[in-house]
């Protein structure tokens, strides 16, 4: 086993610290991309990909990025739910490079809902 230098010890050590902080729950905001198959099919990843890049653009760290499967609109994918903390989540669908951009840019860095891109606002439920 080759031995760790300091560069591999602050490696491990923003590791921890960024999964400790994710877990602690200390971002502001929560991006999720549906990367199910439909979505994956649709343009998820590339969506994924202009999430990550407008935020590490404008300097934004404390947004959590994440994937989940399909969210049983296949036929609206690719897709994505925002939640800022204290807001009910708001999903938006049929997304592509500009929307994604606008949505990032007004929602989750201004905490604006883009109401004309937005399919639904509040969480589901079921009885």
């Amino acid at each position: 086993m080759a031995r760790l230098t300091v560069e591999d010890l602050k490696k491990i050590k923003e590791g921890y610290k960024a999964e400790r902080t994710l877990r602690e729950g200390a971002f502001r905001a929560k991006v999720t991309v549906h990367m199910g198959t439909c979505g994956l099919a649709a343009g998820a990843r590339e969506i994924m990909n202009v999430i990550l890049r407008e935020l590490e653009k404008s300097g934004t760290t404390d947004v959590a990025v994440s994937t989940s499967g399909c969210a049983g609109l296949c036929s609206r994918e690719p897709m994505i739910t925002v939640q800022i903390l204290d807001e009910p989540p708001v999903k938006y669908c049929d997304l592509n490079e500009e929307k994604t951009r606008r949505i990032v840019t007004e929602h989750v860095i201004g905490g604006k809902v883009v109401e004309d891109l937005a399919l639904v606002r509040g969480c589901e439920t079921s009885y």
